[in-house]
């Protein structure tokens, strides 16, 4: 039966192509609409590294002054100083943890013919890589001994060995940074969490630092501290060791935990920590450590933009009025059909026979509609890509699951939608239409 049905729906869509046309039209435009923005808030509120989601976790710690919070309603800070998280890296109470911060500076490459340019540093810990699953093209992170005795080493991007060597495997290759020499002991493949949860204190939804190097080289290189640094009192020394040594929050750290107990037994060590400094004379405010996953973080941090939220919200209005249109044109186009129903109803057609005949019709104009919605949703996200450049590279891509919603919500709506329609059509007297006849 279920062919017999599909066949009438076509009958009758050919028939009045106009109206079937327009209804379709309204679905799509809808749909593109509607698509296009939960795509982008889809991809910013997604977790980019859900496997591991419960055993990473942000630390923060409460240093600030005892007069006000560093953050409303009476949060800690975001990030940590650099005492706190050398001296927890040192600490080596998780499976795994990585302090890190973002610098830069000046890249000089070996070849005469590559101008020196300016690129982003990532000062980090060996377990940094394995913590987040960064995947190697060429050779491997450093080890944990480089950690310690802060050795020149680094790990570049895909890009940046593009850049500098063609793409070819450049380990055990130098490059210049900042003036010092390093070798090349990894090259990363294609890595860009969206959003970059590991850090979200500076550009949320930003490409990763290109280079990454140990952390200590901060100290020895005298690294300039790129991102957001924020201070609740001025330092007690002036210079570079003034500031590493001060109140200022710069560093971001992340822990694995494997399971709760863990997780708990980390928190008492926190708080162990910080009760230890508060008899050095630091941390004057209560308690007020956080361990978040990687969820919470995201979650925290609020990483989907309000106007992302409102502009999602107004779509869905709009695929509403769409709808509502819809609705219209399907009435037109089903009381047209008065005297076929009639005569239907007259050869023994039941009211089941009529709603399910004119349901598969919906769910065909649905169907076609959300297919021709796919193209106007990824033409809309082809707009948001040229209008914001690099930023909405990773925002705007139509995956298989985006595809498959878009398909069922415009089936699911339009279904909806035309549940009115078909009941009015199948309520028509077949006497009256077949006494007009």
């Amino acid at each position: 039966m279920m062919s017999y049905y599909l066949r009438l729906a076509f009958i009758s869509m050919r028939r009045n192509p106009v109206l079937s046309s327009l209804m379709v039209l309204a679905i799509a435009l809808g749909i593109g609409a509607c698509m296009t923005t939960i795509t982008v808030n889809y991809l910013m509120s997604n977790n980019p590294i859900k496997h591991k989601s419960d055993v990473l976790f942000h630390v923060q710690l409460d240093n600030w002054g005892p007069f006000e919070a560093a953050v409303d309603p009476n949060d800690p800070p975001y990030q940590l100083t650099w005492t706190d998280a050398t001296n927890l890296q040192q600490a080596q109470q998780g499976i795994r943890q990585a302090a890190m911060a973002k610098s830069g500076g000046v890249v000089e490459p070996a070849d005469p013919n590559i101008k020196p340019f300016q690129a982003g540093y990532r000062l980090t810990y060996s377990d940094f890589f394995s913590m987040f699953d960064v995947p190697f093209l060429y050779g491997s992170a450093w080890d944990k001994q480089a950690d310690e005795n802060a050795r020149h080493l680094v790990v570049l991007t895909k890009e940046i060995n593009e850049t500098l060597f063609g793409g070819k495997n450049s380990v055990g290759q130098s490059v210049t940074l900042s003036g010092e020499v390093f070798t090349i002991v990894g090259v990363i493949a294609e890595w860009h969490p969206i959003p970059k949860f590991y850090d979200l204190n500076n550009d949320d939804f930003g490409r990763p630092s290109e280079l990454f190097i140990p952390l200590q080289l901060k100290r020895t290189m005298k690294l300039p501290s790129w991102g957001n640094v924020n201070c609740w009192k001025s330092p007690d020394e002036e210079g570079f060791e003034g500031f590493l040594n001060s109140e200022c929050v710069n560093f971001q750290f992340w822990v694995e935990l494997d399971n709760p107990a863990e997780r708990s037994d980390y928190a008492l060590f926190l708080d162990n920590y910080v009760n230890s400094q508060k008899e050095l004379g630091r941390f004057p405010r209560p308690l007020n450590n956080r361990l978040n996953n990687v969820q919470q973080w995201l979650e925290y941090n609020e990483v989907v933009a309000d106007d992302a939220q409102i502009m999602m919200w107004l779509s869905l209005m709009f695929l509403a009025v769409c709808l509502l249109n819809t609705i219209g044109l399907m009435l037109s186009k089903f009381m047209g059909k008065s005297s076929e129903i009639g005569l239907r109803r007259a050869v023994g057609a039941t009211k089941g026979d009529l709603f399910i005949q004119h349901t598969v019709e919906t769910a065909c104009i649905g169907v076609a509609g959300g297919l021709l919605g796919l193209g106007f949703s990824f033409f809309g996200l082809q707009g948001l890509r040229a209008l914001y450049g690099e930023f909405a590279h990773k925002l705007t891509s139509l995956d298989m699951n985006m595809a498959i919603l878009a398909v069922v919500i415009a089936l699911v709506s339009t279904i909806l939608a035309g549940l009115y329609p078909t009941w009015r059509a199948c309520s028509i007297a077949p006497a009256s239409q077949l006494k007009s006849q």
